[in-house]
C-alpha cells in the first residue's frame, strides 16, 4: 500500500459487452403478475413456510433524494423496475469504498426481485474521462488496452462479493454514437453552444437546475464554463457535453466534430437507450449527486421534456477511522488487499451490507472480524439445523416465531432497505431457536420453516454458502491444493468417530488436526454427533 492506505496487519490481532439493446430478459416476477402483498406470490409458487402460514408484506418505502422524502415505491410499469446504477470509472482498481455502493445496489436489486418484480438493471462502465486519457497516454497504450485490466478486475471482484450481474453492462466507448445523437437533440432545442470546438450545456436554459442537489445557481456568472469532468460543489458552471481533442489526445470523428464525450452525457445516453426516457430508480454514491447526477437530469430532461428519474437513491460514504475512504485521501484498501490479509469475501460483503445505505459506515479491521464472526454464527446455525436430530413433531410456538421473523425481516428491508433491522430479525430468530434446541423444545418439523426463512435471507444477503475458498482461488489468492470434498470429510469424520468409540483418543485428535490443516473445523454435539464446517 502507498501513502495513507488503510493499515491491515495481522487480521487476527486487528480486528459480454453489447452496444445494442440487451437480449430478452427472463421473467423473474411471479407468472407475469404484479407482486402481491402476502405469501405465496401466487397459487402456483411454493410457499417458503408451511401451508397455512401467511406473512404479510409491508409497503416498500424509499428515501427519494429528489424530494427529500421517504415515499412508497410504485414503478412506472406494474411489476417491472427499470434501474440504472452507476458503475466505476475504470482508471484504477475499485476500492472497498466503491464496493459499499455496489453492495447496496445488489441488495436493492435482490430485494426487489424477492418481492416479485422483474428488474431490468443497467450499469455503466466509464472507460473514457480525463484521468483515463492522461494515464493511458503516460503508459503509452490505447484507452482500450489501459482500461481492460481494470474492467476485468472489477468484474472478478463483483463475483467474489456475490454481486448479481445486471441485465446490461454499458461501456461508454461503445456508445459514442448514442451520445452524439443526444448532443444533437440538445443543440436542436437550443440548450447548447460551441466554444473552441467543444459543445457546452447552457444551464441558464434549464430553470430546474439544482433541484436534486439543492445547489443555488443564482450567483452563477453568465457564460462561465468548466472543461474538467469532475469539479467541486461550489463550481457551478456550464458543463461540456462534447470536448474538442487536445494535441496527441485520443478522439472520435463524429457528425458533431472530432472529440470525445464529457463524463455526464455518457450516463444519460446509455440509461435512456436501454430503459426509456423515464427511469424508475437511479442509484449511486452520495458524492455523485453533484455535479454528475444534477447534470444528468438537466441534459436528459432538456432533451425529452419528461422526468428523467422517479426515485433517486444515494448511498453514504464508507469511512476509515471516521474519514472518507478515497483515492485522493490515500486511505484506500482494495478487495484483493483485504483478501490477502486473511479476510473472506463473505465477511466483507456482510460488513458492507450491515449498515443501512444512507448511514456512513466506519470500516476497521475490528469490524471485519465482527462480520466474520456473524457469518460463522449463521453458518454454524444452518449446520446445526441440518445435522442435529430433534424429537418428532412441530411446535406451534416455534411456527409463530418463524412467521414473525419473516415479517420483521421484510418489514426492515421495506423500510428504505434498513438492513440493520432485517439482520436483527434474523439474529433474534437464531438466538431463540438455539435456546429452544438447547432446552429440548425444538422439533424436527420446525427445522424446514426456519431453513426457509434463512434461504429467504440469503437470497438477499448471500453469505450462507461457504464458497470463500473457491472465490479466493479464482482470484489466485488461496492455496493451490484442492480442498477436501464433502465425501472425503465425511469419511474422515466417520473414522474419527470410530476411533472415539474404541477410545483411541490419539487417533481421534490426529484426525481432527488433519482436518483443521485442510481448513475443516469439527464441533462435537451434545447428542454425540459431529458437525463440521470449512474455514
Amino acid at each position: 500500500m502507498h501513502g495513507r492506505r488503510m493499515r491491515l496487519t495481522n487480521p487476527i490481532r486487528e480486528t459480454s459487452w453489447a452496444s445494442n439493446r440487451p437480449p430478452p430478459i427472463q421473467e423473474t416476477f411471479c407468472h407475469g403478475r404484479a407482486p402481491r402483498l402476502e405469501w405465496p406470490l401466487c397459487e402456483v409458487c411454493p410457499d417458503p413456510l408451511r401451508s397455512g402460514d401467511r406473512a404479510t408484506m409491508t409497503e416498500i418505502l424509499f428515501h427519494n433524494t429528489l424530494t427529500g422524502r421517504t415515499e412508497p415505491f410504485v414503478p412506472l410499469v406494474q411489476g417491472e423496475v427499470h434501474a440504472y446504477t452507476c458503475g466505476p470509472t475504470v482508471y484504477d482498481f475499485a476500492h472497498v469504498g466503491n464496493f459499499r455502493t455496489f453492495v447496496f445496489q445488489d441488495i436493492l436489486r435482490r430485494y426487489l426481485k424477492s418481492r416479485g418484480f422483474r428488474v431490468i438493471q443497467v450499469m455503466n462502465l466509464t472507460d473514457v474521462d480525463d484521468r483515463i486519457i492522461q494515464k493511458a497516454a503516460a503508459a503509452g497504450v490505447s484507452i482500450r488496452d489501459y482500461t481492460e485490466k481494470y474492467i476485468q478486475a472489477y468484474l472478478d471482484d463483483r463475483r467474489a462479493l456475490s454481486l448479481e450481474p445486471p441485465e446490461h453492462i454499458a461501456r461508454a466507448t461503445e456508445h459514442i454514437d448514442d451520445m452524439v445523437r443526444l448532443v444533437q437533440r440538445l443543440t436542436e432545442k437550443g440548450f447548447t453552444y460551441t466554444s473552441d470546438g467543444s459543445i457546452y450545456f447552457r444551464i441558464s436554459k434549464f430553470p430546474a437546475y439544482g433541484k436534486l442537489s439543492k445547489i443555488d445557481v443564482t450567483g452563477m456568472q453568465a457564460g462561465a464554463r468548466v472543461d474538467v469532468d469532475r469539479y467541486d460543489k461550489d463550481n457551478v458552471r456550464d458543463f461540456a457535453l462534447w470536448k474538442a481533442p487536445k494535441p496527441g489526445e485520443h478522439f472520435w470523428e463524429t457528425a458533431i466534430g472530432p472529440g470525445r464525450p464529457g463524463w455526464h452525457i455518457e450516463c444519460s445516453a446509455m440509461a435512456m437507450k436501454y430503459l426509456g426516457d423515464t427511469l424508475d430508480i437511479h442509484s449511486g454514491g452520495v458524492d455523485l449527486m453533484f455535479p454528475h447526477h444534477e447534470n444528468e437530469i438537466a441534459q436528459s430532461e432538456a432533451a425529452t421534456g419528461k422526468p428523467f428519474v422517479r426515485y433517486w437513491l444515494h448511498s453514504e460514504h464508507l469511512l476509515v477511522d471516521h474519514e472518507k475512504m478515497s483515492k485522493s485521501v490515500g486511505n484506500i484498501a482494495t478487495l484483493r488487499e483485504l483478501f490477502a490479509h486473511g479476510h473472506k469475501p463473505s465477511s466483507v460483503r456482510f460488513l458492507l451490507a450491515s449498515v443501512p445505505y444512507r448511514r456512513q459506515l466506519n470500516f476497521t479491521p475490528e469490524s471485519l472480524q465482527g462480520a466474520a464472526s456473524s457469518v460463522d454464527r449463521l453458518r454454524n446455525f444452518v449446520s446445526r439445523l441440518r445435522s442435529e436430530k430433534f424429537p418428532a413433531g412441530a411446535s406451534p410456538a416455534m411456527e409463530s416465531r418463524t412467521v414473525k421473523a419473516q415479517e420483521d425481516f421484510d418489514r426492515g428491508l421495506a423500510d428504505d432497505l434498513n438492513t440493520a433491522q432485517a439482520l436483527a430479525a434474523i439474529f433474534d430468530l437464531v438466538r431463540d431457536v438455539n435456546t429452544a434446541m438447547d432446552h429440548g423444545e425444538f422439533r424436527q418439523g420446525d427445522a424446514a420453516p426456519v431453513l426457509a426463512v434463512l434461504e429467504m435471507f440469503d437470497a438477499i444477503f448471500a453469505v450462507l454458502h461457504d464458497d470463500d475458498g473457491e472465490k479466493l482461488r479464482a482470484l489466485g489468492l488461496a492455496p493451490v491444493s484442492p480442498p477436501l470434498s464433502d465425501d472425503e470429510i465425511e469419511a474422515l469424520v466417520a473414522e474419527r468417530q470410530a476411533a472415539r468409540k474404541r477410545r483411541d483418543f490419539a487417533a481421534s485428535d490426529r484426525i481432527r488436526e488433519q482436518l483443521a490443516e485442510r481448513g475443516v473445523i469439527l464441533e462435537d454435539t451434545r447428542d454425540g454427533g459431529v458437525r463440521w464446517k470449512r474455514k
